[in-house]
């Protein structure tokens, strides 16, 4: 049976108005990389990162919006990828605790953001926790709660972030020490130098800190005049210019063909005027982007619309990933159903884990249909052919659980190293905790 396809997340803070620099950097990419055959993408709003830095709850909101609808009007297909808000999922704040419970305080001290903040008291002769709130402490036990919530493999990340994903891994490492099983696949960082950082208004990084940003969807006429005030040199018309170092050259580069980027740098060696360079930089922007603003003005103006879609993608993904995963981790630290006390005579030692039960997943599939798994933590006993419906599937489920439905009969297949013997010994394992649940109640 085929392995799973590989799972790529990528969170983006709702913080601030989306400018050029986000696009090339962040949002083009992103969304070129989901249509990527065998792989499930996972995008979220991180709006609950954003309270770390924000207490302004309108510009929560606003910012939240304009970011839903920045990446629905660049082409992401919320029907073919996980496209979600991160306080529509609680199941992440409740994996957080579980995580904060066994993640060592130590390696938090070491995480680069809370350092920052401490030496710069230190610096001003303050107390090192002066102004350090919990949250921003606690910030990457939250990503990687985030990441290990859906098991993601991999999370495309910027070269400050490596170490949260390192410290995912290890809250990973040790909660599956702890609880003696597997529950968490151990996530990578991506990096990817080749993607372009542009240069901002003063040829620096392009960045809200620096106030050069020129806004993604900003209005035409508002666009020509901030292009027009780009920063360059003395050089007059006529004159050769260089391309090095240009924040001209390289925000063309960024939106232009290979020949129309050569055409540019020979241009620039003719002498063209700066005039004439930054009209052609807002023709090649203006191509690319006012399709999607177009797209974007249409959405911000259905706020609900965008609601809706967030909400639905939260809400299947609970359904499909989060809950399930929620139920098993809560039975394996032991706060379970006192119910199932009585079902302690088994021969395990008194205190000892029970071994949680392998259980059954249903889905829907990004083609319509409906499927489910029966698993044992991660590994995947049954896999069921397609249902039209979801009645279907739960029938089918009631009937293999109920043992009015042979295996050999069943619309499924087994999983990789796994025979008819394993699987049934699951369901009869199944059937005697209910049993036994039934009767102690």
């Amino acid at each position: 049976m085929p392995s799973r396809a590989t799972r790529v997340l990528t969170g983006i803070t709702t913080s601030g108005t989306p400018h050029l620099g986000n696009y090339v950097g962040a949002v083009r990419p992103a969304i070129r990389a989901s249509r990527a055959a065998d792989t499930e993408s996972f995008y979220f709003l991180a709006d609950l990162h954003s309270l770390i830095k924000a207490q302004d709850p309108a510009r929560t909101q606003r910012s939240t919006l304009e970011i839903a609808a920045t990446w629905l009007a660049a082409g992401l297909d919320p029907a073919k990828v996980w496209f979600y808000r991160q306080s529509d999922v609680p199941e992440t704040t409740e994996l957080m605790w579980l995580l904060t419970c066994v993640a060592g305080k130590g390696i938090l001290n070491r995480a680069h953001a809370y350092k920052a903040a401490v030496d710069r008291n230190r610096a001003d002769g303050e107390d090192d926790d002066a102004a350090v709130t919990a949250g921003l402490f606690m910030y990457p036990v939250l990503m990687a709660a985030d990441i290990l919530i859906f098991n993601a493999d991999r999370v495309p990340v910027g070269r400050d972030q490596i170490q949260h994903i390192e410290m995912a891994r290890d809250f990973a490492q040790r909660f599956n020490h702890v609880y003696g099983h597997d529950w968490f696949t151990l996530p990578e960082a991506v990096v990817d130098d080749s993607v372009a950082t542009l240069p901002g208004l003063d040829g620096r990084k392009m960045s809200k800190s620096y106030d050069n940003t020129i806004p993604l969807f900003a209005p035409p006429a508002h666009l020509k005049k901030l292009v027009f005030s780009i920063l360059t040199d003395s050089t007059p018309p006529g004159e050769a210019k260089s391309t090095d170092g240009s924040a001209l050259f390289q925000l063309f580069q960024a939106f232009a063909t290979p020949e129309e980027t050569a055409g540019f740098a020979a241009a620039f060696g003719e002498g063209i005027g700066w005039g004439d360079a930054k009209q052609q930089l807002l023709d090649v922007v203006e191509r690319e982007i006012a399709p999607m603003r177009e797209r974007y003005e249409a959405l911000i103006a259905r706020p609900g619309d965008i609601e809706d879609t967030l909400r639905e993608g939260g809400r299947r993904l609970r359904e499909r990933y989060a809950t399930p995963l929620l139920q098993q981790l809560r039975d394996a630290v032991g706060l379970r159903d006192l119910g199932r006390v009585a079902v302690a005579a088994t021969g395990d030692r008194p205190g000892q884990a029970a071994r949680p039960l392998a259980m059954f997943k249903q889905y829907r599939d990004a083609d319509g249909k409906f499927y489910f798994k029966f698993v044992d933590g991660e590994r995947v006993l049954l896999q069921s052919a397609a249902f039209d419906v979801p009645r279907e599937a739960g029938q089918t489920i009631a009937r293999l659980r109920g043992g009015e439905l042979a295996l050999a009969d069943a619309p499924v297949a087994f999983g990789e190293g796994v025979d008819a013997t394993a699987v049934q010994a699951a369901l009869d394992a199944i059937a005697a905790a209910e049993a036994a649940k039934a009767e102690a109640s």
